[in-house]
């Protein structure tokens, strides 16, 4: 069974040879494309290098090492990559594998070359989590690599495509991690750049590894009609070939293919099919000499056999943003049987196999090439590139991870709009006018005020449906995005982006009220305090506190409270004495008494109950006020405790935190609002046990009425500084946008 699974993962995709690629193989191959001597001889000169430096090693195949980098090369070759890319492909794994340093490799191969390898050899020494959580840093360095220099991920992902036609030599939790993660990652990798037939081979591979009982249950289901359905394809090919014969179309060239497993699978697990429920499971692809005899050969298929409504796709005036081109239909052929046609032309077809590579094939009459040429007509020509960057570079400050985003924005992106002037953006499915907005600008998104489609006013709800043409109608004095856009959009990107307008405007604000309380308690206790930037660092920094909006900031949210802040700066927090200097100098002589189960010291009440308040739930470094209860005590609430404000105040008591109390913990809680991602909670957890001095007492999520996720976590502590560290460690994490302090 085996042989016949590898022959229905190679069908129609990357062709593989019989034996081993012998190095001659590969000379035998560069000699079709490349004849000057000089880059023939940097690749002998890349493969004796590459073998002496990997002389002894061996793969877990069992043969040599060089036989890897060696069948790399060769398919670096069959896409008529450079001489250089090629050099690449042989020497890649020489950094990271020997002991070969980098300033003997520059010196024998120069930077260029040494830019490919390092880039590569940076994106192999990353290690890959799940589908769920990969590493964001390491996702984001594959992207910068990418935008550095194209040709790096050209190797990567062939480097992958040999490493997968060899994971049956790997044990079986690795073939499934590596299966994974070529699925996650390199086969969208791939698909993005227009390699179909690579990517239909990872994605088969990996498939075959991950649920082989699903793939071969797929297989066999195929292989029992495999007959009959070639035999329906060669009837189809011979019925058309006469078709284009009797219309004087002589220029042509008929395939016929079955559908790969992955996307059989992918399409039933989708839409809910059963296999035979499938319309494009065989596939005929016409291949013409012009862009006119396309159009004309849609024609003439029309009118020989009846188009199924709503199946055709014009991807030819309209390119896919993987500069894909080509017309789609889908028939009722002969003996009613259903069949997709494609139709392109030679050019268009080389780029549907190829992708990237057949338009940056090398070529050596080119005189004006050079690797940054060929990068910057790569940018220019493939449309989502420049999102794909926005996406790697603007994540440097959080741990959102940009793969992640990318395959839910770009990589699943199968709805293609237009501007007014004609530029063309896709979209996932759901996504909005609002989402369009923020895809052209983010001042366009913050600004919208409405939306025309096709010449008539839609609501920013409005689903988004290939052909539409959109027009954003913005307005400069409007406010910004509210929270309820957050339920509109649906790619990451625009969420981000409305997130990230929402916390500056709620920042901003609660700066506002930081500063305006500071300043009310600072003229209250008469007091002269001269604050700056530097001032700020010098007491706050521990606290991740280090310029006045900082300051401002965390007294407004309730982190920082005003009597600590104010202690801090007068230099009062450090001992009891300093406490009593600071009061007697408001003519207040008091006496303190430790009540040792709580860290609180009460004003002239040597043996005072003290409880904390369940309401609020104080920590050591909150404000805090005692209050006289009838029958229990003095219990101590937070300032900003609604219950404070709403009591009698002549039953108030200051009480005041034993700064050296470290030994005493407290519970407080939180509650968290995120979006309901996958092992959020998770991410929440493993923060949390990062923190020193803090235990997780206990932990509960459920959604809300708006359908996020709300998740309460009751902590020990034993000061505020410690909750304030976890909450702003929960904050770095993407899909959280609230974290708020209990207060019943």
């Amino acid at each position: 069974m085996e042989n016949q699974i590898n022959e229905a993962i190679v069908n129609d995709i990357m062709p593989r040879p019989d034996k081993n690629i012998t190095f001659d193989d590969l000379l035998t191959l560069i000699k079709t494309y490349l004849h000057k001597q000089k880059n023939i001889d940097i690749i002998i000169k890349a493969y004796e290098y590459a073998k002496k430096a990997h002389e002894g090693q061996f793969r877990k195949s069992g043969d040599p090492y060089i036989q890897h980098p060696l069948e790399v090369a060769y398919l670096l070759a069959q896409i008529h990559s450079s001489p250089s890319t090629i050099s690449a492909g042989l020497l890649h794994d020489v950094l990271e594998d020997t002991e070969v340093t980098n300033e003997e490799f520059i010196k024998q191969f120069g930077f260029d070359i040494f830019n490919i390898v390092d880039g590569v050899t940076k994106i192999s020494k990353l290690k890959y989590m799940t589908k769920e959580k990969a590493l964001a840093r390491s996702h984001q360095k594959i992207l910068l690599a990418m935008a550095k220099d194209m040709r790096v991920v050209l190797v990567k992902i062939l480097d992958r495509v040999h490493n997968m036609r060899t994971l049956e030599f790997q044990p079986p939790e690795k073939q499934v991690r590596i299966a994974q993660e070529t699925l996650d990652l390199y086969a969208p990798l791939a698909h993005r750049i227009g390699m179909y037939r690579i990517k239909a081979e990872l994605e088969d591979t990996s498939f075959k590894y991950i649920n082989p009982d699903k793939y071969l249950e797929i297989y066999d289901a195929l292989n029992i009609q495999k007959k009959n359905r070639e035999t329906d394809i060669d009837r189809m090919k011979d019925r058309i070939g006469e078709v284009l014969n009797k219309n004087n179309i002589t220029n042509f060239k008929i395939k016929g293919r079955i559908k790969n497993i992955y996307s059989i699978y992918n399409k039933m697990v989708t839409k809910n099919l059963l296999l035979d429920q499938i319309y494009d499971l065989m596939a005929l692809r016409i291949i013409v000499g012009s862009i006119s005899d396309c159009y004309q050969v849609l024609g003439l298929i029309h009118s020989e056999w009846k188009p199924l409504p709503g199946r055709f796709k014009d991807y030819i005036s309209t390119p896919k943003s993987n500069l894909y081109q080509s017309l789609h239909t889908t028939v009722l052929g002969i003996d009613g049987k259903i069949f997709e046609v494609q139709i392109r032309t030679f050019e268009m077809d080389d780029v549907a196999e190829n992708g990237i590579a057949a338009h940056w094939a090398y070529k050596e009459e080119n005189l004006g090439y050079s690797p940054e040429k060929e990068q910057q007509e790569f940018v220019t020509k493939l449309k989502w590139y420049k999102e794909l960057m926005d996406y790697a570079e603007s994540n440097d400050d959080d741990d959102e991870d940009p793969m992640y985003n990318l395959k839910n924005d770009i990589f699943s992106a199968n709805v293609y709009v237009f501007t007014p002037r004609g530029d063309v953006f896709d979209f996932p499915n759901g996504s909005t006018p609002l989402d369009f907005a923020y895809r052209v600008h983010t001042e366009v998104g913050n600004h919208c005020v409405g939306a025309i489609v096709n010449n008539r006013i839609v609501p920013l709800t409005y689903p988004l449906r290939t052909g539409d043409v959109i027009e954003i109608k913005t307005n400069k004095s409007f406010d910004g995005p509210s929270e309820s856009w957050l339920k509109i959009v649906k790619t990451t990107h625009a969420r981000h982006k409305i997130l990230s307008i929402l916390n500056k405007k709620k920042r901003d604000q609660l700066i506002e009220v930081g500063k305006s309380d500071f300043e009310r308690m600072v003229k209250s206790e008469n007091l002269t305090i001269k604050l700056d930037d530097k001032t700020i660092r010098q007491h706050f920094s521990k606290s991740s506190i280090n310029n006045l909006d900082d300051f401002f900031y965390f007294i407004g949210k309730g982190d920082l409270s005003i009597h600590s802040a104010i202690n801090r700066l007068t230099g009062n927090d450090k001992n009891d004495d300093s406490l009593i200097k600071y009061y007697e100098t408001k003519d207040q002589k008091v006496t303190r008494h430790r009540v040792n189960n709580v860290g609180v010291y009460v004003e002239g009440l040597p043996k005072a109950q003290v409880k904390l308040a369940s309401c609020c739930m104080p920590v050591r470094g909150d404000a805090i006020i005692g209050y006289v209860s009838k029958g229990n005590g003095i219990i101590c609430h937070r300032y900003d405790c609604h219950n404070v404000r709403n009591s009698q105040e002549e039953r108030f008591i200051n009480v005041y935190w034993d700064d050296e109390a470290s030994d005493i913990y407290y519970d407080t809680m939180i509650t968290i609002t995120s979006f309901d991602g996958k092992n959020i909670v998770a991410e929440m957890i493993n923060t949390l046990n990062s923190v020193n001095n803090l235990t997780i007492m206990s932990i509960n999520s459920k959604k809300n009425k708006n359908n996020d996720l709300q998740t309460k976590v009751k902590l020990r502590v034993n000061h505020l500084d410690v909750l304030n560290q976890a909450i702003a460690n929960l904050n770095k994490i993407g899909n959280i946008y609230t974290i708020e302090r209990l207060l019943k």
